[in-house]
């Protein structure tokens, strides 16, 4: 069997791929991990597209769980493989300067910039550079650090308010802060949703954005491509869908990705949930 989502062979009779971990759910481009308490993630191709050209990666902490969500540049050749090879890369960066006690920020921008070594390196010339967009999360017991380039998004969901962590790299997003366009003229452009920064050959200097937010209440980061975002862009409507019912992480992680396929699934979604603060004691599985 086929993985759908990294096109690795090693899929097992339980149904996880043993090339990126995630679990098959049924169509190509398709897939989650389940943590438990810690966090999920799933990632779909949607109901348009031929193919799932997100990645995203996640792993348990030894106090906590850190998540990347790359999303590979449709128009540039090769980068279904850039995002997933790039959501890896940063993934083990991660995972390891933070269990040698790496300050997050510090370990964010390094796993950035491992990540953009990645897809820099797959390119096989001026006209096959496969780029992609990048946003991660860490969550541990002193809060939450986020980092990204290009448009993938992190929000904070909880019941006591909800926001957006991170600012696009875009054209709607430029044209709004310099004040050059009101918001919903900016978005209704054409232009809307091109991209300032990403990873790839062609990308010059990578200049990660790194912030780092400290929640009063627990709640939920999520990381998610932006064909969720698309149609629940809102902070308060992803909240909505995503404490609104059981399940846990892996329970909110499939709300958000069939509200976005009952919105008309019109492009790639991927999100990755993880509680905070982090749980403690025994976990569920």
């Amino acid at each position: 069997m086929v993985c759908g989502d990294c096109g690795g062979v090693a899929v097992g009779a339980d149904g996880f791929c043993g090339r990126c971990g995630l679990r098959q759910t049924g169509g190509p481009g398709g897939g989650e991990v389940d943590l438990g308490d810690v966090g999920a993630a799933v990632s779909d191709r949607g109901l348009r597209r031929k193919r799932n050209e997100d990645a995203v990666a996640i792993a348990e902490l030894s106090r906590g769980a850190c998540a990347v969500v790359c999303d590979g540049v449709a128009t540039a050749p090769g980068s279904q493989e850039g995002a997933r090879r790039a959501a890896d890369a940063a993934l083990a960066v991660l995972t390891g300067r933070v269990s040698v006690g790496m300050d997050p920020r510090a370990a964010t921008r390094a796993a950035v910039e491992r990540a953009a070594e990645v897809v820099a390196g797959l390119a096989r010339g001026p006209d096959a550079s496969p780029a992609c967009t990048f946003a991660s999360a860490i969550v541990d017991p002193a809060g939450v650090t986020v980092g990204w380039v290009g448009d993938s998004r992190a929000y904070w969901l909880s019941e006591a308010g909800s926001r957006l962590l991170t600012r696009d790299d875009s054209w709607a997003a430029a044209m709004v802060e310099q004040g050059a366009m009101a918001a919903e003229d900016a978005w209704a452009d054409p232009r809307a949703h091109m991209i300032t920064a990403w990873l790839g050959a062609d990308a010059g200097p990578v200049e990660p954005h790194v912030a780092a937010f400290r929640p009063a209440v627990p709640g939920l980061v999520v990381l998610c491509s932006d064909g969720l975002w698309n149609d629940l862009p809102e902070a308060a409507d992803l909240a909505a869908v995503a404490l609104g019912g059981a399940g846990g992480p892996i329970g909110a992680a499939r709300r958000l990705l069939r509200a976005a396929l009952e919105a008309g699934g019109r492009d790639n979604v991927t999100a990755a949930v993880i509680p905070c603060p982090p749980p403690v004691g025994e976990r569920s599985r």
